[in-house]
């Protein structure tokens, strides 16, 4: 049995929970805030820093494997209990996987993360109005980036079929779009949004908080 801990508000958590539908996994979620279950036992009976000392969702245990980092799970899923077409098994679009992967946990991650926490999280620790425009201004620059490449592609960011990268990326767009500033205009990813929200996984699991 499949077992999910993390907070639903959580993207991370999102990314684990989209990746269940697309493969169509039966799993249990346990909703659980990490404020509220680092030092005591949670409904799973489970002390969360056990599991992940890092103290930070989505964790997953598949019966007696524990793993933690968001991308690594989905990973881990589409590896062991997919057909390959989330996460292909040539070695070269497998890379191109991993690529678009790694960037939106680094690159882009990077860029929003300030901006976010300021406008839409409201955090008191990120108030620095000139750190806000910054991280606005690098979060655009990667976002054209994502621009040029659906371009290319003409549908989705490792080429022309849905793959585990735009379940990472295509969460980190709808972030762009529902958190408050001057979006620049770029058709591509506006098309590339309409197309990740029609997916069921998404409807169900990724409509809402951004």
């Amino acid at each position: 049995m499949l077992t999910l801990l993390g907070r639903t508000s959580s993207i991370n958590v999102r990314k684990v929970l989209w990746t269940c539908n697309e493969l169509g996994l039966q799993f249990q979620h346990e909703e659980c805030d990490i404020d509220l279950t680092a030092s005591t036992p949670m409904q799973s009976g489970f002390v969360f820093t056990e599991l992940n000392p890092n103290a930070m969702v989505p964790v997953l245990l598949d019966n007696e494997f524990v793993l933690w980092e968001s991308n690594t799970i989905i990973r881990y899923l589409a590896n062991r209990y997919g057909d390959g077409s989330l996460y292909p098994h040539a070695a070269e679009a497998r890379g191109r996987v991993d690529q678009w992967l790694d960037w939106q946990a680094s690159e882009l991650n990077r860029a929003w993360s300030y901006a976010f926490m300021s406008l839409v999280r409201r955090s008191p620790e990120h108030d620095d109005t000139s750190q806000v425009l910054k991280s606005i201004q690098n979060w655009s620059r990667f976002m054209r980036i994502l621009d040029d490449r659906l371009k290319q592609t003409g549908a989705y960011v490792s080429g022309g079929e849905f793959s585990l990268a735009d379940v990472a990326i295509g969460l980190s767009v709808h972030r762009w779009f529902g958190t408050p500033l001057d979006h620049p205009q770029l058709d591509a990813v506006q098309g590339y949004y309409q197309r990740i929200t029609e997916r069921p996984g998404f409807q169900k699991h990724c409509i809402g908080t951004p």
